[in-house]
Parts: C-alpha cells; sequence; structure tokens
C-alpha cells in the first residue's frame, strides 16, 4: 500500500481552517470568504466541516486496514465506544462553562454530529464492500433529497424546512442553536445523516487513492473525479441549492468535490514535487487534530470567561491588534494567532512522541 504524506497534509490544513474560521477578533469584522454562507450557497469557509469528515473517513481506512477489516463483535463496540466518547465531548463543550440551565443546554454540534457519523459510516465500511458503500451512498442522498422537499413550498426555508421540524419534536426549541432568531441547528440529527456519506466517501477516495501505484496517474485521477463532483453537485444545486445548514445532497457532492481537487494538489506538490519541507508544519499540525479542534475550543471559552474591564479577555486582546491594523484586518491577525499558538501546541505533542486519540 502506497503511504501519501499528502493526506497528512490535508488533514493539518483543515485543522488549521477551522480554528481560522472559528477564532475571529470579532464577528462583525470577518472577511467574507471567512464566513459561511447566509443560507444557499458555498463560501471557502463551508467546505472545511466536510473536509474534517472527509479525513476522518481516510483515518478510517488505515485504522481498520491493520484488522483487515474484521467485522467482529470487540471491534463494533470499540467503534460505539468512540462514538459516543467523540459526542459527550461535544456535549461537555455546551455544558462549559457551567452557567447555562440544562433545560436551555444545546445538545446536538461539530462533534456530536463526528461521534454519529463515525459509528454509522465505520459500521457501513466494515460490512459492505466498495460496491455496495456507493449504492447505499446514493441512497442516502437520493432519499434526503425527497424527503427535503416533502412538505411543499416551504421546504428549503429556515423556518420550514423539515430538518427544523424534526429537531423540534426530538430535540425541542430549548436545545436548539439559534440561527437568525429562529431555532434552528446547523448540526442537527436528521441532517446528520448525509454527513455520513462524506465520511463514506473520504474512506473509498482514500481505499482508492492507495491503490494506484504511480503517484502522477493519481493526481490526474482525482483531478478529474474533484472536477466532475463539483460539475455534478453545481448541477444538482439547479433543483436542490447547495447549502450547509440544511446539509443538502447536492453539497455533499460538491464539497467532496473540492476535497478531492486539494488532495490531487498536495500528493502534486508533496509525492510528486517533493516539496515535503514547504507543508512540513501541515504535517504536523495533522498529528493531534480532534484533540487541538477540543483544546482550541476550551481556551477560547477561557479567554469569554475572563472579565477584563467591561469586557472579556479575548475582547481584550483583539483590540491589542486593532492598535496597529484595521478592524478586519486585527480579526483575521487574532485568528491566525491563534493557528499559530495552537500549531506550536501540536509540535511539542509531536515531538514528545504524543499522539492523543478522541
Amino acid at each position: 500500500m502506497t503511504r501519501y504524506l499528502a493526506l497528512d497534509a490535508f488533514r493539518g490544513i483543515t485543522i488549521a481552517l477551522m480554528i481560522l474560521v472559528n477564532t475571529p477578533g470579532s464577528w462583525s469584522h470577518v472577511y467574507a470568504p471567512l464566513l459561511h454562507a447566509e443560507w444557499h450557497g458555498c463560501t471557502p469557509t463551508d467546505l472545511v466541516f466536510p473536509f474534517f469528515l472527509f479525513i476522518i473517513g481516510s483515518a478510517m481506512f488505515f485504522s481498520f486496514k491493520k484488522s483487515d477489516f474484521a467485522a467482529t463483535p470487540a471491534q463494533f463496540l470499540r467503534i460505539i465506544k468512540r462514538g459516543f466518547f467523540i459526542f459527550f465531548i461535544g456535549f461537555m463543550l455546551n455544558v462549559i462553562p457551567f452557567n447555562t440551565p440544562f433545560e436551555e443546554l444545546r445538545i446536538m454540534g461539530v462533534l456530536q454530529r463526528i461521534g454519529i457519523a463515525y459509528v454509522i459510516a465505520a459500521g457501513l465500511v466494515l460490512l459492505l464492500n466498495r460496491r455496495g458503500i456507493f449504492i447505499v451512498s446514493a441512497i442516502i442522498l437520493l432519499a434526503y433529497w425527497g424527503l427535503l422537499l416533502s412538505i411543499g413550498d416551504n421546504s428549503l426555508t429556515i423556518e420550514g424546512n423539515i430538518i427544523r421540524q424534526f429537531d423540534l419534536a426530538t430535540l425541542g426549541a430549548n436545545h436548539m442553536y439559534t440561527m437568525r432568531g429562529v431555532s434552528f441547528d446547523p448540526e442537527g440529527l436528521l441532517s446528520t445523516i448525509p454527513a455520513v456519506v462524506n465520511m463514506l466517501l473520504g474512506f473509498e477516495l482514500t481505499r482508492y487513492l492507495t491503490s494506484i501505484k504511480d503517484k502522477k496517474s493519481s493526481v490526474i485521477k482525482l483531478t478529474l473525479i474533484g472536477g466532475l463532483a463539483i460539475g455534478f453537485g453545481a448541477l444538482w444545486s439547479l433543483v436542490l441549492p447547495i447549502n450547509k445548514a440544511l446539509w443538502t445532497s447536492s453539497y455533499v457532492i460538491y464539497t467532496t468535490g473540492f476535497a478531492c481537487l486539494l488532495l490531487a494538489a498536495f500528493v502534486w506538490l508533496i509525492d510528486i514535487k517533493g516539496q515535503e519541507k514547504l507543508v512540513s508544519p501541515l504535517l504536523v499540525y495533522g498529528t493531534n487534530p480532534l484533540f487541538v479542534f477540543v483544546l482550541s475550543f476550551c481556551i477560547v471559552t477561557v479567554y469569554l470567561n475572563i472579565p477584563v474591564g467591561n469586557s472579556s479577555l479575548y475582547a481584550w486582546l483583539y483590540q491589542q491588534f486593532t492598535l496597529f491594523a484595521n478592524p478586519t484586518l486585527a480579526s483575521f491577525l487574532f485568528a491566525f494567532s491563534h493557528v499559530v499558538l495552537f500549531w506550536f501546541v501540536s509540535l511539542k505533542l509531536y515531538q514528545r512522541k504524543i499522539f492523543i486519540k478522541i
């Protein structure tokens, strides 16, 4: 099996981008590409979470290959335990700093979606062959498309979509995210189902990539697959808009296409051009991805809850950047400083060969 450092670089840039877009100095001053689309559409920021799911699917391939994809009771138990652990950590991040009444706690979130999707996707890749995985993925995306459009004219609005109705019935409005003044959870329960496909496609594309011995050929094939997926996703969006909040089926295909293109670029840069040193910071960043993500969230929460004057430490730190830059640039530099900070944390863990698996 051919080893691709490009996959490690892809994982690293995804974590760096997650920290960059989640930690602006001020949400009132953010460059447009670093914000999510208002509703329909896709910005560079909207690619980050699907990339995260893609790389988890990729990591599953290497993890399960060690046990020859054995579908044993012990293996399934480990999968369920890990999925629950990831979900529980995500929920606890909603609990911190322990000043929100339980009846108002948000239940879902990024890690919660990852935990649920991991259990489903991992179970499927152990039980099905390649053809079965693609068939199930197609069924999920087509069925979800039909489900989204099943409730009439308001099916794709923030107030009227079935995703919101399902979450209201199962989670309750008080346990959901508030988006544009409406109880709507962009990481809700029902919309996690198509997110499973991002993970499955990450798994299958990694299996395909590692089977190609000629790396120049892999760049061409990944570029073709990526271009076709983006084109198909764009065409599909004419009848089913690309929408991250609803995690539409067209969004799944569209974002997977960009994942293929980015992966092809890294294969070309690292494995063909030999520019490993150029991306070595990304290779370090990708060694403890989930841990670094959790740590970044916890640190920011601490900032927000340490009072400084009439505001918080978070706001005070951002103000220091505004002393030498305009508000939007200062906001970006604040976020980028955290990318550097958590890269340094990743480096120290890497140097000590500490790899924390969540």
